[in-house]
C-alpha cells in the first residue's frame, strides 16, 4: 500500500543532471503515468481520503450535469431550434457520448483528481496540460457561477407560489440584466461551499439525496406535461433549419456539462479503475434520456415561440396544463434543489481540479492545502467558492453559458486526442475500459467537438481568446517555472 505522507521518488528523468533543457523541451515535459497515480491522494499536510462508491461517483457526475441545462437554458435553447430542441439535445449528447468514451478509458487508466488535466500532462506534457487545466477552470469554475445565476430564477418562481413575495430585481439581477448584484447565485454558492467543506463522504451523502429529488421532480414534469400536449404545437419541426439545430445544440451543449465529475474524484473513489469508466457511462445515459423526454413534452405542451425570454419555462408548463399553480410550486422547489445540486457537484469538481494542479506546481499551493480532520482541502474550496460567487453575482448567464461550453469543448477535443496518444505509446498498460471502434472513436469525438465550438458566436470566441491569453501568461510566468518537473531538473 502507498504511504500518502511521502512524495513519490523523482524519477531518473526528472532527476538527472546535464545541460539545462531548452525551452521547447521544458514545455513538452510529460508526467509518467505512474508518477501520476503514485501521488494519487497526496496534498500539503494531509491526504484525501477514499470513500466514495461507484453509486455516489454517478451521483456527481448526475448532480454536475442534470440541471441549469434542462430547468433554465432550455428557454435559450428553444428559439434557435424550434420544436427540434429535442434534436439539438441528441446532437450535444452525441458529442458527449464520444468524449464520454474517451474520459472513461483514461479514468479507469489514470484515476487521479485532475481528470483530462492529468491525462494531458502524461500524453502531451506540460504546456498543453497547462492549457487543458486552463480550460477546466472555465469549465467547472465559471459554470458553478452560471448554473448559480439561474438559481435564483426558480427560487423567485417558489417565493412568489408559496408566499407571493419575490426578491426585488436590483439585488437578483447582475449589472446588465436590470440589477446591481445577483445575491440569490452568491449565496447557493456559499452554502455549497458550506457543505464541501464536511469532506468528500459528507457531501457525497448530501448530493444522492438532492440528485434524487430533481430526478424525481423531472419524471413528475414529463407525466404531468404529457396530458399538455398538442400535435400541432411540433409544426413546423425545425422552422429555422439545420442551422438553428445546430446553433441550439452547441447552446445545449453546456447542459452535458459536467457528465465528467466522478473523474475528478479519482483519488476519492473507493476502486477508481473499476467504478470510474461505469459512472461516467451510466450518468450519461441517464440524464440523455432524462432530457430528451423533457424536451420532447415541454415544446409539445408549449408552443416554441413562447420559451422566449423565459428562465423558469418548466414550471409554466406545469402551471398551463394543470391550471393549478400548486403544480407550478412543486416544479419551482425541485428545480431550486436540482439547480442548487449541480452548484454543489460542479464546485467539487472545480477544487479536485485545481488541487491536481497545485500538487504540480501549476498554481499555488494553498490551492493543495489538505485539512487533515476532514480530509478536505478547505482552504481551496474556500478560495475558489468566493471567485464563482464573485461571477454569479455580476455576470450575466448567457455569457457564463456559452463561454463555459467552448472551454468544455477544448477540454473534451484534447481528452480524444490523449486516447489515441496514449494507446500508441503505452499500449502495454492495463486498462479496464477501452474505447470501442478505436481509433474512429475519439476521432469523431474531437471533430464533433470542434464542430460544436465552430458554431458558438463570436464573442464567446472572443472571451475564450482573452481567456486563453490571460492563462498563457500566468503559465509563463508562475508555472514554467515552479513546476515540480521544472524543480527537479534543477
Amino acid at each position: 500500500m502507498l504511504d500518502h505522507g511521502t512524495a513519490p521518488p523523482v524519477t531518473p528523468q526528472q532527476g538527472a543532471t546535464g545541460p539545462k533543457p531548452g525551452l521547447g523541451a521544458r514545455l513538452m515535459r510529460r508526467k509518467p503515468v505512474e508518477t501520476l497515480v503514485a501521488e494519487g491522494g497526496q496534498g500539503e499536510g494531509g491526504s484525501l481520503r477514499r470513500s466514495l462508491t461507484m453509486w455516489q461517483l454517478t451521483m456527481i457526475s448526475i448532480g454536475a450535469t442534470l440541471g441549469t441545462g434542462i430547468f433554465v437554458v432550455l428557454g435559450e435553447a428553444t428559439p434557435l431550434a424550434g420544436p427540434a430542441v429535442a434534436i439539438s439535445f441528441v446532437l450535444a449528447g452525441l458529442t458527449a457520448l464520444f468524449s464520454a468514451l474517451s474520459y472513461a478509458e483514461l479514468a479507469g487508466s489514470i484515476p487521479v483528481s485532475g481528470s483530462s488535466y492529468s491525462y494531458a500532462y502524461a500524453t502531451m506534457g506540460e504546456l498543453v496540460a497547462w492549457i487543458c487545466g486552463w480550460c477546466l477552470v472555465l469549465e467547472y469554475g465559471v459554470s458553478v457561477a452560471a448554473v448559480a445565476v439561474g438559481w435564483g430564477e426558480y427560487l423567485n418562481e417558489l417565493l412568489d407560489g408559496t408566499m407571493g413575495v419575490t426578491i426585488p430585481g436590483s439585488i437578483s439581477a447582475p449589472i446588465g440584466e436590470g440589477g446591481f448584484v445577483n445575491l440569490p447565485a452568491l449565496i447557493v454558492v456559499l452554502l455549497a461551499m458550506a457543505f464541501l467543506m464536511g469532506g468528500a463522504k459528507e457531501s457525497a451523502r448530501i448530493n444522492s439525496i438532492m440528485v434524487g429529488v430533481k430526478i424525481v421532480t423531472l419524471l413528475l414534469f414529463i407525466g404531468i406535461g404529457f396530458m399538455g400536449i398538442k400535435a400541432g404545437n411540433y409544426a413546423p419541426l425545425a422552422p429555422l433549419g439545420v442551422t438553428g439545430i445546430s446553433a441550439a445544440a452547441a447552446t445545449l451543449f453546456f447542459s452535458y456539462i459536467g457528465f465528467d465529475a466522478a473523474s475528478t474524484a479519482g483519488e476519492e473513489a473507493k476502486n477508481p479503475k473499476r467504478d470510474l469508466p461505469r459512472a461516467i457511462m451510466l450518468s450519461l445515459l441517464i440524464v440523455t434520456v432524462l432530457y430528451c423526454l423533457v424536451a420532447l413534452v415541454a415544446v409539445g405542451a408549449m408552443p416554441w415561440q413562447d420559451f422566449e425570454g423565459t428562465d423558469a419555462a418548466l414550471a409554466q408548463i406545469m402551471k398551463d396544463v394543470t391550471g393549478q399553480s400548486f403544480w407550478g410550486i412543486v416544479l419551482a422547489a425541485g428545480a431550486v434543489v436540482a439547480i442548487a445540486s449541480v452548484v454543489f457537484a460542479v464546485l467539487y469538481g472545480q477544487t479536485r481540479i485545481l488541487f491536481a494542479m497545485a500538487r504540480d506546481g501549476l498554481a499555488p499551493k494553498v490551492l493543495a492545502k489538505v485539512d487533515a480532520k476532514t480530509g478536505a482541502p478547505r482552504a481551496n474550496t474556500a478560495i475558489v467558492s468566493v471567485f464563482c460567487g464573485a461571477l454569479a453575482a455580476f455576470i450575466p448567464l448567457g455569457q457564463l453559458a456559452n463561454a463555459t461550453s467552448i472551454g468544455t469543448l477544448f477540454a473534451f477535443a484534447l481528452v480524444n486526442v490523449a486516447v489515441i496518444i496514449l494507446r500508441y505509446t503505452r499500449p502495454e498498460m492495463n486498462r479496464t475500459f477501452k474505447v470501442m471502434l478505436f481509433p474512429v472513436t475519439p476521432i469523431l469525438g474531437f471533430l464533433f467537438c470542434a464542430y460544436m465550438m465552430y458554431n458558438l458566436p463570436g464573442i464567446t470566441w472572443l472571451w475564450f481568446g482573452g481567456w486563453m491569453v490571460a492563462g498563457l501568461v500566468f503559465y509563463f510566468v508562475y508555472g514554467l517555472r515552479r513546476s515540480r518537473l521544472a524543480t527537479a531538473e534543477k
